[in-house]
């Protein structure tokens, strides 16, 4: 597999559809709802439209997993594609969202892309390669205790659904930490896990686009990921907890 030319096709990507995402931003004309609060515009299509054109320029037979779209057959890898991860913010003209892409083969991530356009914020991961926020190599924070910690959580869609569990769990960690933040994108959340802003990040009911390139930036950062019982992520799994290592076990211990 060349890495390289994944990592140069990824990028290429990723910019494709930030650019749409720029183009559009404070100029929507039409935003429709899939759920009570889960919203797609005409960017999240054009961006995805745009992301999956030129990774099949590139790799024609590739297999594509994407949000609105959905899957594209293929082979020899596959692309996991949100291409625009915090729609919610987007909608609202908040600058907190991102393009996130993923490469896969056999379900294990290789690489991931996370572009915020508005930021001027690249974030890259290649598998055994580090992970790097515009070419400069980044690395989790070394806060060891969960006390002087400051964590980031999200809120999925169909919250009403786990809304008892969901709020023990977030007070828990608010009365234990410096803090909790929910900024609406988990891409960007498990990024600024990767390059040390937040020291852990935790999430439930996610998708395999909402996450995988996240992860991989991450643990290619030095994060430690899990799902609330400690075992390892997946990308079929649908929940995370990503840290920077030395609170995980405590932070789990707060998610029971």
């Amino acid at each position: 597999m060349d890495m390289e030319r994944i990592k140069r096709v990824g990028i290429a990507a990723a910019c494709s559809g930030g650019k749409v995402l720029q183009e559009h931003f404070g100029k929507l004309r039409s935003v429709r709802k899939k759920g009570a609060i889960d919203l797609v515009s005409e960017a999240d299509i054009r961006s995805e439209a745009a992301i999956i054109d030129t990774i099949a320029e590139a790799f024609p037979d590739h297999a594509i997993l994407a949000e609105e779209s959905g899957t594209h057959a293929g082979s020899g890898g596959r692309w996991i594609i949100d291409p625009l991860d915090g729609t919610t913010n987007f909608t609202h003209n908040l600058p907190l969202f991102c393009v996130s892409i993923a490469f896969a083969v056999d379900d294990r991530v290789l690489a991931g892309f996370v572009l915020a356009p508005l930021l001027g914020e690249l974030f890259v991961g290649v598998k055994d390669q580090g992970a790097q926020l515009n070419g400069r190599p980044i690395f989790v924070s070394n806060t060891p205790e969960l006390a002087d910690s400051l964590l980031v959580t999200g809120f999925p869609y169909d919250h009403q659904t786990i809304f008892e569990p969901l709020i023990r769990r977030f007070g828990r960690c608010l009365a234990a930490t410096q803090g909790v933040r929910r900024l609406g994108s988990a891409a960007l959340d498990l990024c600024y896990v990767a390059s040390g802003r937040f020291d852990g990040f935790w999430e439930q009911h996610l998708k395999a686009w909402d996450t995988a390139a996240g992860f991989l930036v991450a643990t290619e950062a030095g994060a430690r990921t899990t799902v609330f019982s400690g075992a390892p992520y997946a990308v079929d799994e649908d929940e995370i907890v990503s840290t920077n290592g030395f609170i995980h076990d405590e932070l789990l211990n707060l998610l029971e």
